[in-house]
């Protein structure tokens, strides 16, 4: 899977100042685990039994998530023998670390994804990283990215803003996808009027989650897909539960405390099975790792949902 010369090549690094200290966060980031959660939350039929597997943030780049380490993360991932595999962004890296990481062709790591099998499809969203690195879209301000364009080209479909009404063993549900949150990166030439759509971290949203829940025309349940989790508040009780990644559980996590959340909300949304007011969200921790290969305290974790089957919040 990594060469003890990649493995020394990412401990130096980091510059911690203890190398256990850094070969331990470094082998945390490549043990990823099967996380189980089993509910039946508000407005899920108990006898609607379905298995979601869950996949976020895997930052695909050389060495520490390549394509050897895609493919076994899929073949796990089928093992689980999943009815629908949502797939919630994060699929590459927005930038590398000089020599020390290298971009994997969209082409190559799309293929392997393409390898997820499932009754019901393999569904995916993007994230903010995917944006990120499209420098034309970037520009236009339009237009979707290299990464949705390269799932797209495997038979993967993108829901942008959009739902799709999907049935199980005769009973239909609705899986809605959410356009991202942080997709456009501003600069301190904006003009007014686009510095004043910006959230607190400098990014420009395609989410229109409106637009999204007006698709579903019927009573049937609801899932969301949504790769930042920032959007809960706004959720409506008509979605049964949404299902976020973004903040890879902190990714460094310090006797419980992480130094830095990519969330207005800092640690609110930033790990596990979450609910308010009755509304149901499960945040994953995610897989790759955006910058450093690091993890500590937050190792990488597939997730596997059982909804039904006489699950309780």
């Amino acid at each position: 899977m990594i060469s003890r010369r990649d493995m020394l090549k990412m401990v130096a690094a980091l510059g911690l100042s203890s190398t256990a200290l850094s070969s331990y966060a470094v082998a945390e980031s490549f043990h990823e685990r099967v996380t189980r959660y089993r509910l039946t939350p508000p407005r899920w039929p108990n006898d609607l039994n379905l298995k979601l597997a869950v996949l976020a943030d895997l930052h695909i780049c050389e060495p520490w998530m390549s394509i050897d380490r895609v493919r076994a993360i899929v073949e796990q991932t089928n093992s689980l023998g999943p009815d629908a595999i949502l797939l919630l962004g994060d699929y590459v890296v927005g930038h590398t670390l000089g020599r020390l990481s290298t971009r994997v062709a969209d082409e190559r790591w799309a293929t392997a994804v393409a390898d997820l099998k499932a009754p019901l499809g393999v569904h995916a969203v993007l994230g903010n990283h995917d944006w990120w690195a499209d420098a034309n879209v970037q520009k236009r301000r339009e237009g979707l990215p290299r990464a949705g364009r390269a799932l797209q080209a495997v038979g993967i479909p993108i829901h942008e803003n959009s739902a799709v009404r999907l049935e199980h063993n005769g009973r239909p549900f609705w899986l809605a996808g959410l356009g991202d949150q942080w997709a456009f990166q501003t600069s301190d030439d904006e003009n007014d009027d686009e510095a004043a759509k910006a959230n607190m971290f400098g990014c420009i949203g395609v989410d229109d989650l409106p637009r999204t829940l007006a698709q579903v025309t019927d009573d049937a349940p609801v899932i969301l897909m949504a790769h930042e989790p920032d959007i809960f508040p706004n959720v409506p009780d008509r979605v049964s539960l949404t299902i976020s990644g973004h903040t890879h559980g902190g990714q460094v996590r310090i006797f419980g405390y992480s130094p830095v959340v990519p969330s207005r909300f800092g640690t609110r949304y930033i790990y596990g099975h979450k609910i308010e007011d009755g509304r149901n969200l499960i945040v994953s921790g995610g897989l790759g790792c955006s910058s450093l290969p690091v993890r500590l305290g937050s190792p990488p974790e597939i997730v596997l949902i059982e909804l039904g089957r006489g699950g309780e919040v």
